[in-house]
């Protein structure tokens, strides 16, 4: 009987009673004598084993069943609970965690069978101590971590060539441009390795051409790859000019450039060692080859059954939402049926109620979809209070996670990105904002530090916040960092308020911190968090106050498939701009417009704000010369809370529009968030306001 169909369902079902496995250890943790809490323990772990036996996973079921031995010893009073079974009872949920990640990633559990974690489980069992059992320590896997194939020096991965590429680097030899391959070897503690890999690439768009990646690009946007990356390029820059740009990125360890020459490039004949199409083969340039082996996928399964077997998103979907669905695709149905009916103009009447009808309908059928789309934030927001819970432990700090509006519902493709970026706020919260139990006790405080997780609905918006009661940043402490740092001089440092110095934490490779732990270093990384919430067409803010603690705001959209946005006209070509990000509009004189540390700005009500002249950045050419002598309109956008002014030639008019990607040829443009299909079929692209405001 072939299983692979269930294997969905199988892997959906197992995260949810692990999830379950996770929020009983940690109330046990709390109330150790709580029968309930024991009862519901030994029921996940009974339907664990029972699911895993079934599907053929064989080691997730003996450790599934030593596991049930040892609750049932609780259940019964045979067995006691100590903080040390505990520990061991949360490293059981971490190799089976384990197991499924590798079930996600391969179709295969994997070579681990926690013999050391199996025996302290049979220790436990019989009354024993757990001492005399050697115990495993069980690491939590990285989010969407794949083997790759590596040479012996890290960070060095086999570059396969064809002959089109061989004569691409052969051209760019004869034309005098350096062609390198570049080793990036990222920091083993980087949470966040596609942003950081997306900053990494940027930086060398800017300078080259990429022509070859291993892992390839698609691997590497979908984290798919280890801590380190190899990319072939194209520049008429001097190797130092790179290497001094790359190391410049957070969190890179190690970068390796070694020049390519189109005539040391040797392309193989064989292709039984890596399965590769003749087309395709092994190269060593200017390094010794190295022959890989099927060592991307488990021993058992072959690399067609694991791609097979990888699983897709899914969404679990009220009933009644799918039935709302249906009713409106039927009535979808009786209109078409209608217009099919009208025959010509003598059915005006007739024809202008059916479009208005098929308007509310299309109206009510989006909504739909995207409450089909929506999942709670509780999906991300469960994982937290383990995390809090060995931090607290590794960072000997009494920790209190408290969270709220765990009903928020977001869409799907964001809840899938927002993860990683909340764990580094909530390890920075833990570690360097909140203080020691000795320090809490002498600024008066509880020994209790708490951190607070909410989330809530606001407009269009969802706001998620993190907020501890801790010692809050130091700004003087950032501000003498910038100056000595050369960021700015000491005069304008000194004059800029304090929200504009703490904006400066984002910045790359910007820390205060005086030793950087391994859980974290406050600022360290925040560049990334940032980047990742604005790739999601979102802000991040930072409020703090010095003693009281400080407070992360995240606001991001509520979907980033359909938005209302305003068009505009810009030269001869049409533009959106998302409605959620305007404040107002306003038409202003050209003598309005003054000139401030060489930045145009106006004043709008006392306030001084940016104006951004959207023909120039766009490089649109002015449909008016003229123009200047005119009013101008401008739109005020809002970005947080800090306007700037987008000049415009003309507006167009409100439009719910739905966002296409431009596809990953054109993926590092800057100001463009994406395009949309208007009604003639002529495309507009979408403003991104987070990078120009």
């Amino acid at each position: 009987m072939d299983m692979g169909q269930y294997l969905e369902i199988f892997i959906e079902e197992s995260k949810e009673h692990l999830q379950r496995m996770n929020e009983c250890l940690l109330q046990l943790e709390k109330e150790t004598n709580d029968i309930g809490t024991i009862n519901e323990l030994f029921r996940v772990a009974h339907t664990l084993k029972g699911m895993s036996g079934t599907m053929g996973y064989s080691k997730m079921a003996t450790l599934t069943h030593d596991l049930e031995d040892v609750l049932d010893g609780f259940r019964s009073a045979k067995l006691f609970i100590t903080p040390e079974t505990l520990d061991l009872l949360f490293k059981c949920l971490d190799a089976l965690e384990n197991y499924v990640e590798n079930i996600v990633n391969t179709g295969n559990e994997g070579d681990d069978d926690y013999k050391e974690l199996i025996d302290a489980l049979s220790l436990v069992a019989e009354g024993k101590p757990i001492t005399e059992a050697k115990q495993n320590t069980v690491i939590k896997p990285e989010t969407n971590t794949t083997v790759v194939p590596q040479i012996e020096d890290a960070g060095q991965l086999i570059i396969k060539y064809n002959e089109y590429d061989k004569n691409v680097i052969q051209k760019a030899n004869e034309q005098g441009m350096n062609v390198f391959k570049i080793d990036i070897i990222l920091d083993k503690g980087c949470l966040l390795k596609a942003a950081r890999a997306f900053i990494i690439f940027q930086i060398l768009e800017r300078y080259s051409e990429i022509i070859k990646a291993s892992p390839s690009v698609e691997d590497i946007e979908d984290e798919k790859f280890d801590f380190s990356f190899t990319v072939v390029v194209i520049t008429e820059q001097a190797k130092k000019v790179l290497e001094q740009e790359l190391n410049s990125v957070a969190e890179v360890n190690e970068v390796v450039i070694k020049p390519v020459i189109a005539e040391q490039i040797s392309i193989s004949d064989s292709h039984e060692s890596t399965g590769q199409n003749p087309t395709q083969a092994d190269v060593k340039v200017n390094e010794i080859k190295v022959e890989t082996s099927n060592a991307t996928t488990p021993k058992n399964i072959d690399a067609s059954t694991a791609k097979s077997k990888k699983t897709g998103k899914t969404v679990r979907v009220d009933i009644d939402r799918l039935d709302i669905l249906m009713n409106l695709v039927s009535e979808l149905i009786i209109i078409k049926n209608g217009f099919e009916d009208l025959d010509g103009m003598s059915k005006a009447n007739t024809y202008n109620e059916s479009l208005e009808y098929l308007e509310r309908v299309t109206t009510n059928l989006h909504d739909a979809v995207m409450k089909v789309r929506m999942v709670p934030v509780e999906t991300v927001f469960n994982r937290f209070p383990r995390l809090i819970r060995d931090l607290s432990k590794d960072l000997n700090k009494d920790i209190e996670l408290v969270m709220s509006g765990e009903e928020t519902e977001l869409d799907r493709t964001v809840i899938d990105e927002i993860g990683d970026p909340l764990i580094h706020i909530l390890r920075n919260s833990a570690d360097h904002g909140l203080e020691s139990q000795k320090a809490r006790i002498e600024a008066g405080k509880s020994q209790t530090g708490h951190i607070y997780l909410r989330a809530y609905q606001d407009g269009n918006n969802v706001v998620i916040e993190v907020e501890d009661d801790g010692q809050g940043i130091n700004v003087e402490k950032v501000r003498n960092k910038i100056v000595e740092r050369g960021l700015l001089s000491e005069d304008i440092a000194q004059n800029l308020a304090d929200r504009d110095i703490i904006d400066y934490l984002f910045k790359p490779s910007f820390s205060t911190a005086d030793k950087i732990t391994d859980v974290s270093g406050r600022g360290v990384g925040l560049d990334v968090v940032k980047t990742k919430i604005e790739t999601l067409g979102g802000v991040v803010e930072v409020d703090t106050e010095m003693g009281k603690g400080s407070k992360f705001i995240i606001r991001l959209p509520l979907t980033l498939a359909i938005i209302q946005a305003l068009l505009v006209l810009i030269g001869k070509e049409k533009y959106a701009i998302p409605l959620n990000s305007i404040k107002e509009i306003i038409n202003i004189n050209e003598e309005d417009i003054k000139q401030v540390q060489k930045q145009e700005v106006m004043l709008l009500r006392n306030m001084v704000i940016p104006i951004v002249r959207l023909d120039k950045i766009l490089d649109v050419p002015n449909r008016d010369e003229t123009n200047g002598k005119k009013q101008l309109t401008v739109v005020i956008v809002k970005k947080g809370d800090k306007l700037s002014g987008f000049v415009v030639d003309s507006l167009i008019g409100q439009q719910e529009t739905v966002i296409k990607s431009l596809g990953k040829i054109l993926s590092g443009i800057k100001c463009i968030a994406g395009a949309t299909i208007l009604g003639d079929g002529n495309v507009a692209l979408i403003i991104d306001v987070n990078s120009l405001a």
